[in-house]
């Protein structure tokens, strides 16, 4: 059995990660997907939010176990027996970013290999920043989300400004 390991903040998943996701499911036995609970990245979502989110996106997905980490990645790999650590790549500037943690995770482990998966077309343009920019600026993130994140979007941008809102004056 082939287990991979397909490492994110998720923050929130969307259909570029979901894409790869789907893809890894034929190439391997089981995927786990892991939440990385401590990115050197400003985060909208909690890690337990995070991991919500990405367990809904995967619920009809036999193949996928999601997980949360916060340990180096092939230290996580190791923990659940991966062999494989999947990434995606978008864009060409992806490519440099990944090359050199592949090349890191080797050098901690030579046993666990790294795969990249060259995302669809029409998902190029998807990040998680890009996704939480458009929303935040109350922009229609619908293509990009699947339908619960939008609405957790929506509810967690909502609560942003309504805490950040000053009181109105009373009379």
């Amino acid at each position: 059995m082939v287990r991979a390991f397909f490492p994110g903040s998720f923050d929130p998943i969307h259909y570029g990660h979901i894409d790869i996701a789907r893809r890894a499911t034929r190439l391997f036995d089981e995927l786990v997907i892991a939440v990385y609970d401590k990115p050197l990245k400003s985060l909208l979502f909690t890690p337990e939010e995070r991991i919500a989110l990405v367990t809904e996106a995967f619920a009809d997905e036999p193949k996928i176990r999601i997980t949360g980490y916060s340990k180096l990645t092939v230290d996580a790999c190791r923990e659940v027996d991966a062999q494989v650590i999947v990434r995606g790549l978008r864009v060409f500037s992806d490519f440099e970013f990944e090359f050199r943690m592949a090349l890191a995770n080797h050098r901690l482990d030579a046993d666990i290999e790294s795969i990249a998966l060259i995302t669809h077309e029409e998902h190029t343009f998807i990040s998680s920043t890009t996704v939480k920019e458009i929303a935040m600026l109350d922009g229609d993130v619908s293509s990009m989300v699947p339908p619960h994140v939008h609405l957790a979007l929506k509810q967690k941008i909502g609560s942003m400004v309504e805490r950040n809102s000053p009181n109105p004056p009373r009379d």
